[in-house]
């Protein structure tokens, strides 16, 4: 990740504009600077935190863009108008100049994209050759791809620039799924995903999860999932078996007309590869019931009882049957505003969210997700803020 070191940091006014980079506000605790952000279309917080005797400047962990073409040029223009002494420096990311367009980096947008058109989802693409084969050889499919670590979704962006067919998103995947539309996918893939199998909580298959596969996919949708591990392979199919009348296919060393450098590898050391295609999944009912969407919006705050919430919330956890709420960072603003850093939701796929809490509420950045989970933890936080507002 780019990021640099330097001894000194310059008394700085915002907003300061230069380059195309806006750095609009910036929010402090004893420890972190947070400086807002603003490139093109995509915001996201430069972090600047004092260590021994020096400060570290880097992208925040839990906003930083897609494109680090836009977080290097933001550190290059804050380095250089408000830094001395730099001790170090990191800028392994090439440049992304221009604007990708199969990127999609709002969830309604991608949305409205998908709406009317014939869909294959793969999860986790790495290296994206599957996802391109697939989009060279179903030109009349649109491909999905999903994948949460920066680089890949960078590199593969790059290879699909001649393609008209694929559109890309950073997200969570178990995220993602919950809130797509039902029966709008053909297929659904899943290559070689961590098998977890020392901690088998973090696996992205689920009970939860196969239920969204089976909302997501269309009638005669299929899921397929192509693993090393044969532990996953008979965790993945047992899930599976939960629904009424699954049908699978079962394969073994299968060849494919596309293989990923990692199973070339696997290929090499003689190790097995399993394969397990399912479908014929709307017998399960969908436990998934209705949750109201809480009103922030009518929430308003003083001066005092912003100061109060910060003192008896400040890394505060509210943890239920299948939900939480994590109160983790408290932030000022110049103006007295109060930011807030929340985890919140389903345990194996929390969502890290930014508050703005003055006359009223807004999100920073983005809303959460509408799940079961989250609705039920942001029911939970009005309640709360209810007591201070």
């Amino acid at each position: 990740m780019p990021n640099f070191k330097a001894r000194k940091i310059k008394a700085f006014d915002l907003p300061f504009e230069k380059d195309g980079v806006k750095l609009l506000w910036k929010a402090a605790n004893e420890n972190i600077i947070l400086v807002f952000v603003r490139v093109e279309e995509q915001k996201f917080f430069l972090q600047i935190k004092k260590e021994q005797d020096e400060f570290i400047i880097k992208a925040d962990k839990h906003s930083k863009p897609s494109q680090m073409s836009y977080l290097q040029k933001a550190l290059e223009v804050f380095k250089e108008n408000f830094c001395e002494e730099l001790t170090s420096e990191s800028f392994k990311h090439k440049a992304l100049l221009q604007k990708t367009a199969c990127i999609v980096n709002d969830f309604d947008e991608l949305i409205e994209k998908l709406k009317n058109k014939r869909i294959y989802i793969e999860i986790g693409f790495g290296s994206g050759r599957h996802l391109l084969y697939q989009a060279r050889e179903n030109p009349e499919i649109l491909m999905l791809g999903v994948e949460i670590y920066t680089p890949c979704l960078t590199q593969v962006a790059k290879l699909a620039k001649n393609y008209d067919n694929i559109l890309l998103i950073q997200s969570d995947a178990r995220l993602l799924m919950s809130v797509l539309n039902s029966n709008c996918a053909e297929k659904i893939f899943l290559h070689f995903p961590v098998p977890w199998d020392k901690k088998p909580h973090r696996r992205i298959i689920s009970q939860a999860f196969c239920k969204e596969c089976a909302r997501v996919l269309t009638k005669n949708g299929v899921f397929e999932l192509r693993t090393d591990s044969l532990e996953y392979f008979d965790f993945t199919l047992k899930n599976f078996l939960e629904f009424q009348s699954p049908r699978f296919s079962l394969k073994k060393n299968e060849n494919l007309e596309i293989s990923s450098k990692y199973e070339d590898r696997w290929k090499r050391q003689n190790k097995n590869i399993y394969d397990l295609s399912v479908w014929n999944l709307d017998n399960l009912e969908n436990d998934n019931q209705k949750t109201d969407e809480p009103n922030l919006k009518v929430l308003n705050f003083t001066p005092y009882s912003l100061t109060r919430l910060q003192k008896e919330l400040k890394n505060q956890i509210f943890k239920e049957e299948d939900f939480f709420l994590h109160f983790q960072n408290f932030y000022r603003l110049d103006d007295g505003t109060l930011l807030v850093k929340i985890s919140l939701g389903s345990f194996n796929k929390p969502e890290k969210l930014y508050l703005l809490l003055g006359k009223d509420l807004n999100f920073v950045f983005k809303k959460p997700f509408k799940t079961k989970e989250n609705l039920k933890a942001m029911k939970r936080l009005q309640q709360i803020f209810e007591n201070f507002s």
